[in-house]
């Protein structure tokens, strides 16, 4: 599945209207668009104890398609493409249109929505760190098909495949990117072609699409009919994909896409698939690449390879877009965001979360060794996240549609109780590997919420410990400070008086600029605000003026820029003769609380410590900028901020 924001192609060739669905195949549909090297075989995988005979297979065959109608088609293409947040998607879009807080108000439903959205993040950090696993994995193990003694190369050439392709990522994916659309297209002509030769072998294949062959499968095999779903869940893993790329494609060409080529693509390999399994058993090994003619193999590995690469690339690129909607919205600490196009905004690269999920790849890699073993990790986070989108998606219509409750009750229950199934049959999987995405996930989220806890606290104590303007001002005009030439810039958080940092300042040199800008960067609830309504600036008296810089969650803040636009707009201010000063808290942690509050104290201030500093993260020129230490006592991050 797909992570928020893929945008690894020009911004040309995504805003073109006759490319777009080219586009579309490139980024949106290749994790969905592989899943056919391994979904099948993972249907009839041994440990299941399901037999190949020709009810069984017409059974998974319809299962697979009706999966592919009522997940894809119908919740994610009619109707969860519709919660756009201004045009942009995501679990964190979706999060920021329903904001809790204000739908909501304070309480304890609110709270829930928010760590449910939040967790929904980290169950998506954990599909980045998957897909591409088993992705390249599978397509290379190819190679053991087409030259059986390749096979102790599988694992050494997929890392090497990963290694070279998480390298790459500093460079930016523009010049590669205008390709993705073309290879893909060329692989979903092939899944078709592989899939009509296969169906050659038994035509009467075609009749899994009738429903009565899934529901006949499921009330026959009752338990191992369970277990199986957990494999035909595979086929549909790239749905949050669609969602996540909403903002660069837009819903028609995403739309085309599915209908006219993916889907028909998609069904037609799957039933070529079974049609051979139902001709010649021994396929199931790997009926993907048994469905091509001997001479094709080699050629069919590389372009297999070449799709996963793709695949893997759109969702790298998605976990940084992700990595940058954490930040801004206040759950991630601030971390180095290197934008690789000059042309197009969501052109990003995070180098740490890179190195990560390059050890977190490889390290799947040499743990399962092969795909068969990785399927078993894979699923459980993915049907985690669409739940956790169901669950949002009916408060949405509630709250922010204003649909009725029995029309969002039943859309919104018709959803989980289709994907609950799905959910136990890969709870099964826990103890083969279901675990690990579960565990990386529960960390990522222990993490997200401490850092967001955290910082909502630090506010509360920087707010307690500022001093009213109004009483700031009462001080100036009775004991007016030396005034200093030109102009000081304090950066400062909502709704603060005198920050802490003015303070110490004036405490410890009884001086003051003439003119005194507190400056607030607000991260608002849609992802992009327009240059026209970045700069609000209100003059205070006493040389004081306070600016507030309004971001989307899908930008990147830029300060400088941002006060050469309000000189622009009539703030009078020199840059050239300005100096920010920026507050360096230290933390000082309570040694009298429980073990547990403490611990989440010191991981904060650990975090806190070592997030990227507010003068590169804000783009501030070092030569201006003086930062002041303040020692802060830091409540415990499970306290309630206000």
């Amino acid at each position: 599945m797909k992570t928020p924001q893929l945008t690894s192609l020009p911004a040309a060739l995504s805003r073109s209207p006759g490319w777009a669905p080219l586009g579309a195949l490139g980024v949106v549909y290749g994790d969905i668009g592989t899943s056919p090297l391994y979904a099948l075989r993972e249907c009839f995988s041994p440990h299941l104890g399901v037999e190949l005979t020709p009810s069984h297979v017409l059974g998974v065959l319809s299962l697979i398609f009706w999966a592919l109608i009522l997940i894809v088609s119908l919740k994610y293409q009619a109707l969860v493409l519709r919660a756009d947040n201004r045009g942009e998607g995501g679990i964190l879009a979706l999060l920021a249109l329903l904001n809790p807080w204000r739908t909501l108000g304070q309480g304890r439903a609110a709270s829930v929505l928010m760590a449910l959205g939040v967790f929904g993040a980290a169950l998506l950090y954990c599909d980045g760190m998957i897909t591409p696993a088993i992705s390249v994995l599978s397509a290379v193990e190819g190679l053991k098909i087409a030259a059986p003694g390749a096979a102790p190369f599988v694992v050494p050439l997929t890392l090497v495949i990963l290694a070279a392709l998480f390298s790459l990522q500093r460079f930016g994916t523009a010049r590669v990117g205008a390709v993705f659309g073309p290879v893909m297209l060329i692989w979903f002509t092939t899944l078709a072609a592989l899939g009509i030769y296969g169906i050659s072998h038994n035509p009467g294949v075609v009749i899994a699409l009738n429903p009565w062959y899934a529901l006949t499968f499921l009330l026959t095999e009752s338990q191992a009919a369970l277990l199986v779903l957990g494999g035909v869940f595979l086929v549909v893993t790239g749905a949050e994909a669609l969602y996540a790329d909403l903002g660069h494609f837009g819903r028609g060409p995403i739309r085309q896409a599915w209908f006219v080529l993916v889907l028909p693509a998609l069904v037609l390999n799957y039933l070529g698939q079974g049609a051979l399994v139902l001709a010649e058993p021994t396929a199931i090994e790997n009926p993907f690449y048994a469905l091509a003619p001997r001479w094709a193999l080699y050629p069919l590995v590389a372009l297999a390879t070449l799709a996963t690469v793709i695949a893997s690339q759109a969702l790298i690129s998605g976990v940084f877009s992700l990595v940058r909607q954490s930040i801004q919205l206040g759950v991630m600490p601030r971390m180095r965001l290197v934008q690789t196009s000059s042309a197009e905004i969501g052109q990003i690269y995070a180098p740490a979360a890179n190195f990560a999920l390059m050890l977190a790849c490889m390290a799947l890699v040499v743990t399962f060794r092969t795909s068969g073993n990785l399927a078993a990790a894979y699923g459980v986070a993915i049907t985690i996240t669409m739940l956790i989108t169901s669950s949002l998606l009916y408060f949405t219509m509630r709250r922010v549609w204003l649909w009725s409750g029995v029309v969002a009750g039943a859309l919104a229950g018709a959803m989980i109780l289709i994907e609950l199934p799905f959910l136990i049959a890969n709870l099964h999987k826990l103890h083969e590997g279901g675990w690990v995405t579960l565990a990386a996930a529960a960390v990522l989220f222990f993490i997200m919420r401490t850092w967001d806890e955290g910082r909502r606290n630090l506010i509360t104590r920087l707010r307690a410990e500022s001093e009213p303007l109004d009483t700031l001002f009462d001080r100036l005009d009775h004991h007016p400070p030396v005034r200093l030439p030109g102009t000081a810039i304090f950066l400062t958080a909502p709704r603060l008086g005198a920050p802490p940092s003015l303070q110490y300042l004036m405490r410890h040199t009884h001086a003051l600029h003439e003119r005194v800008i507190l400056l607030t960067v607000l991260i608002e609830e849609t992802p992009r605000v327009p240059p026209a309504q970045r700069i609000e600036w209100t003059p205070l008296g006493h040389g004081f003026d306070r600016l507030l810089i309004h971001y989307g969650f899908m930008q990147s803040p830029d300060l400088p820029a941002a006060l050469a636009q309000a000189r622009r707009a009539g703030l009078n201010i020199d840059l050239a003769d300005t100096t920010f000063f920026i507050g360096r808290e230290t933390l000082v942690i309570d040694r009298h609380i429980s073990w547990y509050r403490r611990l989440r104290e010191r991981i904060y201030a650990f975090m806190f410590r070592n997030s990227m500093r507010a003068i590169d993260f804000y783009k501030i020129p070092p030569e201006r900028a003086v930062e002041i230490g303040i020692w802060v006592a830091a409540e415990p991050p499970g306290a309630r901020a206000t």
